[in-house]
């Protein structure tokens, strides 16, 4: 105890050494891209440098594995030049992990913040606060409401861990915190930090991620030069879109690692061996692809459409399936939906059973016939409300026999009355849908503002479709009007005679695509 009294750095502190320009060039040459996030991070040294004191908001970058947060809190503190600490709370399910054990207790110790003040050897160090989604609680008691105390600029001055029995002022420790979803943080502890989010990244700064870091790192981690092995562009597109299907680059590092292990072992070989990687001969230096894009085989048929989901490991996209089949009504659900996932195709079909007579169905249809409605990949457990307009656009291509257009994906809420409804997480999904070659993607109207989040060049790339009821949804997906447009406000002129009714001042840089206007059928006007 007496030993760990005299270890503790109780008015030793590490001077600041912050050059606003110095910090930005450290940020840039460590991390590509991430603007927003670097622009963040400056700010936050600059006010400490005119208060003289770094004080403030608990940072907590928010993202997938492999987006470079732990980095980010490494280039912070070079920037500051500050002592870096890291520490994993991963799995933590113990308070007195954090607190430490009382000295009364056999093999009693501080806990992991006193731990890493010491190691540090300043009361004034960068800590990284690593996986704090993914601390646990049982009757050992909660680590997430110690972590209030330890996060709180207005009560860790006093910080007391058990075993020191002594406050310890943790006021100067600037502290960061990494998470890949805040789903499972308390409120409380969410309230004490400023949430920064960090996005996947497109091909294109993957590539440049690859040229600029990873292919030089991997090259001195297995004792290659430069001209002993080269890979083209070209071919770690191929590793990016057949390889590693992701939204982080951590899987790519693994992958350029293997190649040039394999450069290594034919470089010791034959010593004057030099690789020139291209997609023809990257069969050689890695498997089989494990990805495709079997998005124009699975949405071939009648009947599927192509919906749009999100992680905390990114974005991607799932295929709806419905089909029928004589029976007495029945509703079949199967993909290991959950609650929200069901209700929203309850929905569906309930919308769809009412506007049967404009989908030529007879009255007595639904009560005839069983329908089935199915999502791939059924070890996967499912949720949300955003495949409501999928699992809505698969039925409705089932009922007509008409085809989804492959390139197209789509998401949204869907309410009774057919209106779509905002949804969230749309930048990852976006990259997600990239990633798998879609070109065209019907949202909700509520969420054009969130496609200023989106990468310029993903952006030009591909059409934005907003809507805002799911007649409008079919007409697009399906080419051709099926129902007529609910009859909603004083806009009903206005909606019933766009199809994709839009502001363009809304979204200035997107392309929208639109279908050339057709008259609808008489009966339609008279209804």
């Amino acid at each position: 105890y007496l030993d760990w009294l005299v270890q503790m750095p109780w008015s030793k502190l590490t001077t600041d050494q912050i050059d606003i320009k110095n910090a930005r060039t450290i940020l840039d040459a460590d991390h590509y891209d991430l603007d927003k996030v670097k622009d963040r991070i400056v700010e936050y040294l600059a006010v400490g440098k005119l208060r003289k004191r770094m004080t403030g908001p608990i940072l907590c970058f928010v993202g997938p594995p492999g987006v470079g947060k732990t980095s980010l809190g490494q280039s912070i503190a070079r920037a500051m030049g500050r002592k870096f600490v890291r520490l994993s709370v991963g799995g933590v399910r113990d308070e007195s992990e954090i607190r430490g054990h009382r000295r009364t207790y056999i093999g009693a110790m501080p806990g992991t913040i006193i731990r890493a003040i010491r190691d540090a050897g300043t009361r004034n160090p960068v800590m990284m606060i690593d996986e704090i989604d993914k601390v646990g609680s049982d009757f050992r008691g909660d680590p997430q409401s110690a972590l209030l105390e330890v996060l709180d600029p207005e009560q860790n001055h006093t910080f007391r861990d058990h075993y020191l029995d002594l406050p310890f002022d943790l006021s100067n420790v600037l502290f960061i915190c990494t998470a890949n979803s805040l789903d499972s943080v308390s409120p409380p502890l969410r309230d004490r930090m400023e949430i920064i989010q960090l996005a996947g990244y497109t091909e294109l700064e993957k590539i440049q991620i690859a040229k600029r870091y990873l292919l030089r790192k991997q090259r001195q981690a297995n004792g290659l030069k430069d001209s002993q092995a080269q890979i083209s562009d070209t071919a770690l597109r191929t590793i990016i879109g057949d390889y590693t299907r992701e939204a982080g680059v951590r899987n790519l590092e693994r992958e350029i690692g293997t190649v040039f292990r394999k450069v290594a072992r034919k470089i010791a070989e034959h010593p004057r061996f030099k690789a020139r990687i291209k997609p023809e001969n990257l069969s050689e230096y890695l498997s089989r692809p494990r990805f495709f894009n079997e998005v124009k085989k699975r949405v071939s048929s009648v009947g599927v459409a192509t919906g749009m989901f999100w992680t905390p490991v990114g974005g991607d996209i799932l295929f709806i399936e419905a089909t029928a089949m004589p029976g007495s009504g029945k509703l079949t659900l199967t993909g290991q939906l959950g609650d929200v996932m069901k209700e929203s195709a309850t929905a569906a079909v309930s919308f769809l059973r009412a506007r049967s007579g404009e989908l030529g169905m007879t009255e007595d249809y639904f009560s005839k016939h069983d329908l089935h409605i199915h999502v791939p990949s059924g070890a996967v457990p499912k949720d949300g409300p955003s495949a409501g307009v999928a699992i809505a656009t698969a039925i409705a291509s089932m009922l007509t026999g008409l085809k989804v257009d492959s390139d197209l994906a789509m998401t949204g809420e869907i309410t009774l009355t057919g209106q779509v409804l905002p949804i969230g997480g749309l930048k990852e999904k976006v990259l997600g849908a990239k990633r798998a070659g879609i070109k065209r993607i019907i949202l909700p109207k509520r969420n054009e503002n969130d496609l200023d989040d989106i990468p310029k060049e993903v952006r030009d790339s591909m059409a934005f479709i907003p809507v805002e009821e799911l007649s409008e949804v079919f007409y697009q997906a399906l080419g051709k009007r099926v129902i007529t447009p609910v009859m909603l406000g004083p806009e009903s002129t206005r909606r019933s005679n766009n199809v994709v009714p839009l502001r363009r001042t809304a979204v200035k840089r997107v392309r929208i695509e639109r279908k050339p206007r057709r008259a609808p059928a008489t009966a339609s006007r008279k209804r």
